[in-house]
């Protein structure tokens, strides 16, 4: 099945945003995983970390101008919440290095078998960096990864990246528009699959392994 490009986002969006607990400190990367922000639920009291320097962001501010007071890492307009606070860039790597963040998710170009990621480079593509990628994949306690399948028909879930690394073995949960990955010592163990698409279809668009268990979920869209 064919979905757009906003569906599969919020497919993706809403289904890591069930993936937090109450009172998790959660920091979402640029693209796509700040999107998770506007799906959790009213009933779960969670803290969205921003890494450039804001505790207690909420979803995103449709009304603001174009040149915003308070955006997120990836200078979107957000809005806050009662208690938010506001420091620099030191205190904030602080906290993603310290280890208190429970879970990051973010964007990737590549996952393989081993749970390794690439998100940051395509050689001979200019970028500055890979920016904070590298400190919250050894910082944060859980890593989720929020990517469409494929790209342009090419698996994004690959047995060995070929892209340079953003870290080695540290992605835990990769989520897409089709299902819903987890990274394990065995391998990677298909959790649940989309009903819009067969298991044939989630098989034959990932290069990588999966393990197939036998109580294989369908997930709610």
């Amino acid at each position: 099945m064919e979905l757009s490009k906003e569906q599969s986002r919020e497919i993706i969006a809403r289904r890591v945003a069930k993936e937090f607990s109450e009172g998790d400190y959660i920091t979402l990367g640029i693209g796509l995983p700040t999107e998770v922000a506007n799906y959790i639920p009213a009933n779960l009291h969670v803290i969205f970390q921003s890494e450039n320097g804001m505790l207690g962001l909420g979803h995103r501010d449709l009304t603001r101008p174009e040149r915003p007071k308070v955006t997120n890492a990836g200078g979107m307009a957000v809005t806050t919440k009662p208690g938010a606070v506001f420091f620099d860039t030191q205190m904030s790597f602080t906290m993603i290095r310290g280890g208190h963040v429970d879970a990051t998710v973010l964007g990737a170009l590549e996952v393989d078998e081993e749970g390794n990621l690439a998100n940051w480079m395509v050689p001979g593509v200019f970028v500055p960096g890979m920016g904070g990628a590298m400190d919250l994949v050894v910082g944060a306690k859980r890593v989720i990864i929020a990517m469409e399948h494929t790209n342009k028909g090419k698996p994004r879930i690959v047995k060995h990246c070929t892209l340079p690394l953003t870290a080695a073995k540290e992605v835990d949960l990769i989520v897409t528009e089709r299902a819903v990955i987890e990274v394990t010592p065995e391998g990677l163990v298909l959790k649940e699959i989309n009903p819009l698409f067969s298991l044939e279809d989630v098989i034959n668009s990932t290069d990588a392994k999966l393990i197939i268990p036998d109580n294989l979920q369908q997930a709610a869209v």
